[in-house]
């Protein structure tokens, strides 16, 4: 039988005495998609996702991972994890390291011979097998983190800030890492406060805030797919500011003295700027500048934050 579904988790709830860490948890996360996992500190991003790799028992609520009940150890025998907060023996070299995980995978030692190479060259690692963890970088160190979760070619990983000690090239460089996995079959649960990364790679995300989802989606679901152009123009005929309504919601500003208006342009389709350019253009209309915006996944985000909290607080 073929699962559908990587991840799916229904009313999961989690509560430390009188305090609730997770208070609704239900998503879905398909098959071969990168998905981002979302919100502010405390949201309760990590005690979500301890529940789901077996490090916390929930309180309540179900969660099914490559269609197995989470709490059976079956249902991890193909699941990968890279924590926040890791901490390996650091006597151990790159090569040890990950001989150790993949006798926890449960790996035969030919298997475990094929892979390790494999897996440090995948991370930027293949040179330094041999050397200790105490010598590598804070950023090293993650990339061995990233190697033992890819070891046993899970088909879902967990990647809890992957990125959150590498400089410009290592996060590129985890991005088409994370990439790959997605176009290789691999589903890829991204929990990351770098939203620019997450809007580069990720399917769908899911935003969290003070333990419930507030929000979850395709981006262009999330972020209303329009764009906003500003378009400066010369003098504007009226049969142009008609056709301009064909593409769009217009904002017209005050004429400036040099016969200069500006317009704001709401796109439901941003590919069709080209053609109006070209209608402008073609009517006669001096186009003068041009300049795009979309609402990014950060201002989502603020926004979605914010508003949870005027709802929740009055303010």
């Amino acid at each position: 039988m073929v699962v559908q579904h990587a991840v799916v988790t229904h009313s999961l709830r989690k509560t430390y005495r009188s305090n609730v860490a997770v208070e609704d948890l239900s998503i879905v996360v398909e098959r071969g998609q990168i998905f981002g996992f979302l919100g502010p500190n405390g949201a309760g991003k990590t005690t979500s996702v301890k529940m789901l790799t077996g490090l916390v028992r929930p309180t309540s609520g179900s969660a099914l991972l490559l269609g197995r009940p989470v709490h059976e150890r079956q249902s991890r025998t193909k699941v990968g994890f890279l924590p926040e907060l890791f901490r390996f023996p650091e006597w151990l070299t790159g090569e040890e390291l990950l001989d150790l995980h993949g006798k926890l995978y449960g790996m035969p030692a030919g298997e475990r011979k094929r892979r390790i190479p494999i897996v440090l060259d995948i991370v930027g690692l293949a040179g330094r097998a041999g050397d200790r963890l105490q010598t590598y970088s804070k950023g090293m160190q993650q990339r061995a983190g990233l190697a033992q979760a890819l070891l046993h070619e899970p088909d879902l990983v967990f990647l809890d800030e992957p990125t959150s000690a590498l400089d410009p090239i290592g996060r590129r460089q985890v991005r088409d890492i994370i990439v790959q996995l997605r176009n290789q079959g691999t589903t890829v649960f991204l929990n990351s406060h770098l939203l620019s990364e997450v809007e580069l790679v990720c399917d769908r995300v899911a935003v969290m805030n003070r333990g419930a989802i507030v929000a979850s989606g395709t981006l262009d679901d999330l972020l209303g797919g329009h764009s906003d152009v500003e378009l400066k123009l010369g003098r504007l005929t009226g049969d142009a500011s008609t056709r301009l309504e064909m593409f769009g919601t217009l904002t017209i500003s005050v004429p400036h003295p040099d016969d200069q208006t500006t317009i704001v342009l709401r796109m439901t389709n941003a590919g069709d700027l080209p053609r109006v350019v070209e209608m402008l253009v073609h009517q006669g209309v001096d186009v003068r500048g041009v300049s795009e915006s979309r609402k990014t996944l950060e201002d989502l985000f603020i926004e979605l934050i914010d508003d949870e909290d005027k709802v929740r607080y009055g303010r």
